[in-house]
């Protein structure tokens, strides 16, 4: 695991984290990948069969209800260097071939329910569980969201703590996946444009597209770079930010801001580490230091076959001090209990096994 090297982030100073890693020398020695043995697969097997036979849904799925021994150890220091370490883990070897959908969405969660406290809603349906897969919608749509197209997504950040998906089938080709270290992308930003990373230390309008809590405008503002009790967070959504000028009220991006973003996107791509995601896989990430794109896909004719991930967003509460501006996005920041997740006026949390 990740040596811990942190020192207490300094506004627009270097960041000295276990986080700020290098793309060429994590894909050197793979040490994000975690292989799934015989007695873990078994162990989830366990627990598949339990869980159906008892009917149990998948929301009343709990950590203690998904009992995992034989990872327990294993699980505590993924979870660890999630939080603290490099920031995300890469599992392989989970067999879904062998699994209905349902059943491998329950060895999912299972496991999201050690790497985490609790679920939040991915969107104003509801849905705690995700499905990450093209139904015909467009980024470019103003009202929708790239999870439920083939287009490609730009580094950004998801609003959880831990993003977590399973890989159920890949694209026909395209759909590959990157991260990189927002530390890193801080940094190296820092060497060239110093100027720049002040301006993304500043707030940033966000399109809410049609996501709106009861009592909340259809946008909110949010700076990328926070320098908060020590710990730099990052929180990009070039997206929903290149869209929010389209509301009433809200001005278009400033020159240097549009300067800021793109030469952040940059950076990222330079420093990305590219994973090809193979069926079976579950990667976990901390939001608050990777950022994650993927790229453009064609996918296969037969709707079994096409490209089809489950994504859960993670609760790590109190996993690290954050701003009130992270609150301020939910509502009166001093009444959120914990930031995190999308709401709407009339949103009821559910678990669909289907895209809808």
């Amino acid at each position: 695991m990740t040596q811990r090297n942190r020192e207490p982030a300094i506004a627009f100073e270097p960041v000295n984290d276990p986080a700020g890693w290098r793309a060429s020398d994590m894909a050197a020695s793979a040490e994000y990948l975690f292989q799934l043995e015989p007695e873990h697969i078994a162990a989830l097997d366990a627990n598949i069969r339990a869980l159906q036979d008892q009917a149990v849904p998948i929301m009343e799925i709990t950590r203690d209800r998904f009992p995992l021994p034989a990872l327990a150890d294993d699980l505590r220091a993924i979870r660890s260097e999630i939080t603290d370490g490099r920031g995300f883990v890469q599992i392989r070897g989970f067999p879904v071939d062998r699994y209905t959908a349902e059943q491998s969405a329950i060895a999912f969660w299972g496991i999201g329910m050690h790497l985490g406290d609790g679920v939040f809603s991915q969107n104003k349906k509801g849905h705690v569980l995700g499905h990450i897969t093209d139904i015909g919608e467009s980024v470019h749509d103003r009202s929708q969201r790239g999870p439920y197209s083939s287009d490609t997504i730009p580094f950004h950040v998801d609003c959880c703590d831990v993003v977590g998906l399973l890989c159920l089938h890949t694209a026909r080709a395209g759909g590959e996946s990157s991260l990189a270290s927002s530390v890193t992308v801080h940094n190296e930003m820092l060497r060239q444009r110093p100027d720049l990373v002040r301006v993304l230390a500043e707030p940033y309008y966000r399109d809410r597209r049609d996501e709106v809590p009861a009592g909340m405008p259809p946008w909110y503002s949010l700076a990328v770079f926070h320098y908060h009790q020590g710990y730099l967070s990052t929180s990009i959504e070039p997206t929903y930010m290149g869209s929010a000028h389209r509301l009433d009220g809200i001005p278009a991006m400033m020159p240097e801001q549009k300067e800021a973003l793109e030469l952040a996107q940059q950076i990222a791509a330079e420093q990305r580490l590219d994973i090809v995601f193979e069926p079976g896989d579950m990667q976990f990430l901390n939001n608050y230091v990777i950022m994650h794109t993927r790229q453009a896909f064609d996918d296969d004719p037969d709707p079994a076959h096409r490209r089809h991930l489950l994504r859960l967003w993670l609760q790590n509460k109190g996993s690290r001090p954050l701003p009130k501006a992270y609150f301020a996005r939910h509502g009166e920041p001093d009444s959120v209990d914990w930031p995190g997740g999308i709401v709407g006026a009339e949103t009821v949390l559910n678990a669909p096994l289907t895209p809808r």
